[in-house]
């Protein structure tokens, strides 16, 4: 099994892309993880227009990895109370290929106590036209550059929360096994009309 881990900050060297890290070196069970750091590329911004033929290669490097994943992470930083523009965008440009039926661990990473708006934002508007499955757990990373930063737990703040990643990756993963086999099952055994109904309600 694949994962796709995709960190949303718009800055390199990101507390993001720090998390997306220990995660991506802690998590078990998958024969290959990919993070795919979303301000290292340069995607155009979603118009629900056709991509130009450089737009779409770059696209195709984000794309490919996402396609190919049986679950992602999805990391964003908490921007004026929001998920952030990049990861917003990211969203609109995937479809169904990408994402349709395969579950997704939402993380917010926050410098203060706060963190809960842009997972309530992901879950509310995320999914629907890609359908998109967000476990029920999510992960809120407060205070983050006091946590995550070694091999080690520096206090025990730090040591709870990396319980609380593992147990959260973990059934992440028993979500993509138990949904892989439904995909493939909606994709060799379609609805007659399934055709007609591309977007959620």
């Amino acid at each position: 099994m694949k994962l796709a881990i995709i960190s949303g900050s718009h800055r390199t060297g990101s507390q993001s892309a720090k998390v997306a890290g220990y995660l991506a070196e802690t998590v078990k069970d998958y024969e290959q993880v990919t993070h795919i750091e979303l301000c290292r590329y340069d995607l155009p911004f979603w118009d629900g227009g056709e991509l130009s033929p450089k737009d779409a290669l770059v696209w195709e490097q984000v794309s490919q990895p996402v396609r190919d994943a049986d679950a992602l992470v999805l990391i964003t930083p908490e921007w004026g109370g929001m998920a952030t523009p990049i990861m917003k965008n990211f969203l609109l440009m995937c479809g169904l290929n990408e994402c349709a039926h395969k579950p997704a661990l939402l993380v917010s990473v926050v410098s203060g106590i706060s963190g809960a708006y842009p997972i309530a934002e992901l879950r509310m508007n995320a999914t629907k036209n890609i359908k998109l499955v967000a476990v029920p757990d999510h992960l809120i990373i407060r205070d983050c550059t006091e946590v995550l930063n070694s091999a080690q737990a520096e206090s025990p703040r730090d040591s709870r929360l990396r319980d609380r990643v593992d147990y959260s990756l973990h059934m992440l993963h028993q979500y993509a096994k138990a949904l892989k086999p439904l995909r493939e099952e909606a994709h060799t055994n379609p609805h007659p009309n399934q055709g007609n109904y591309p977007y959620g309600m």
